[in-house]
């Protein structure tokens, strides 16, 4: 017989859109358990919050594009919860981070207008809030990219050159370190950065390379455990703005988001199961009363008044498309809803282009209760009508999404105790 742990909820996924809820419903005094294979998407992520970056254009101030593109998208996430919802969810994950295990490290901006930030091949991003190691890159005054040629995924020179056909004057370099074959990559050059004098010797072979005037741009490894301490340091030794740069996985500000909404869970006394595979749920009627689990080579139930399900959508493979051609949701069987009407086309052509299968979630109500069910919300990538590699909405929805899942479940327990 499987143990039984008893929680006021359990929340599935440990990505933005989870751990926000999690921290929430924990900072409300809820008993809070986190269950998830792995770390979520987090650590693939840039690190940046982008709210709204295209509608279809390049958007310059989500405050005023919101209600406009909600009203063309009725059925997409904002709708449900209104542009209302995002800038209080926006104001407690910046307070988070500041309050976090990284001293210093804090982000800037807001919904007033979006940052454009270059990525590694040197592309601009809209992002409406952003860490303060990266803000300097939202601007064209000239820049000089730095490269490591032992981290293989960042180029500097076609960063530089992309940037150079976007009309920045941008130049690239190179510095040589040492470092072992293990820390050959993001996160483990990021650990290297904390160190003081590594940071000083590097600083003192850069400074000789810089022009007069020039902003640097670096590859986000400007530290783990104390980014600000790094970057400020950086900063100071070259006398002039310095900013990071996303680069490819392990993406070490992704992490450094990671590491702060777990702390906030932690501090509000929650609990995070990492390598817990969600198998399935027990129900009684529209209720789930607890979800199974298997974690440290055993199947475990986890009861809960309260369920969240933050664990993705077809890209993390907690939507499926059977051998029927009919979608699925993995663990509960909630009813989704966006599939095209029968004898629509499901996919297109053009790789890129609009592709009907990408609108397909789970349905829910604009508290996001799953439909059919009392007790299960959801938060994060499940929920329909959103393209938001498209829009640049990824990360705006997921958090704002588990802000109002921990409203939706306070609401209703307040409700309760009402009554």
């Amino acid at each position: 017989m499987s143990p039984t742990l008893h929680y006021d909820a359990v929340v599935l996924g440990a990505g933005v859109a989870g751990l926000t809820a999690a921290a929430r419903l924990a900072e409300g005094g809820a008993r809070v358990c986190v269950l998830a294979k792995g770390v979520g998407s987090t650590h693939l992520a840039p690190g940046t919050i982008g709210v709204l970056g295209y509608d279809p254009e390049r958007v310059e101030k989500p405050a005023d594009a919101l209600p406009g593109f909600i009203a063309a998208h009725p059925d997409h996430p904002y709708a449900l919860f209104g542009a209302d919802a995002v800038a209080p969810a926006l104001e407690w994950f910046a307070d988070r981070v500041e309050a976090g295990p990284q001293p210093g490290y804090r982000y800037t901006g807001g919904l007033e207008r979006n940052h454009f930030l270059p990525t590694a091949v040197g592309a601009l991003r809209p992002s409406a809030l952003v860490p303060e190691t990266m803000a300097a890159g939202d601007t064209n005054a000239p820049v000089c990219v730095v490269g490591l040629p032992v981290l293989r995924d960042f180029y500097a020179s076609l960063c530089a050159g992309n940037l150079r056909r976007g009309g920045i004057e941008a130049r690239a370099v190179e510095i040589e370190v040492e470092v072992g074959r293990v820390e050959a990559n993001a996160l483990g050059l990021a650990r290297r950065f904390d160190d003081p004098a590594f940071r000083a010797a590097f600083a003192g072979r850069l400074a000789l390379l810089l022009r007069p005037g020039e902003r640097v741009a670096m590859p986000a490894i400007l530290g783990l455990r104390d980014p600000h301490g790094a970057w400020s340091d950086i900063q100071r030794r070259l006398g002039g703005p310095v900013f990071e740069v996303p680069t490819l996985p392990p993406s070490v500000p992704g992490i450094r988001v990671y590491n702060a909404l777990v702390a906030a869970l932690r501090a509000a006394g929650g609990r995070l199961i990492v390598g817990a595979e969600a198998l399935g749920v027990e129900r009684e009627g529209e209720r789930v009363t607890a979800v199974r689990a298997h974690t440290s080579g055993h199947d475990t139930l986890f009861s809960a008044r309260w369920v969240v399900l933050a664990t993705g959508g077809f890209a993390s493979g907690a939507i499926t498309l059977g051998s029927d051609w009919q979608p699925h949701e993995t663990i509960v069987g909630l009813a989704l809803r966006g599939m095209p009407a029968p004898g629509e086309p499901r996919f297109a052509g053009d790789y890129f282009g609009p592709q009907p299968m990408s609108n397909v979630g789970v349905a829910v109500d604009s508290g996001l209760l799953a439909e059919g069910t009392e007790n299960v919300f959801v938060a994060g990538a499940a929920l329909p009508g959103a393209v938001p590699w498209r829009e640049g909405s990824g990360e705006g929805i997921a958090l704002a999404s588990g802000h109002c899942v921990a409203q939706s479940v306070r609401e209703r327990e307040g409700a309760a105790a009402a009554a």
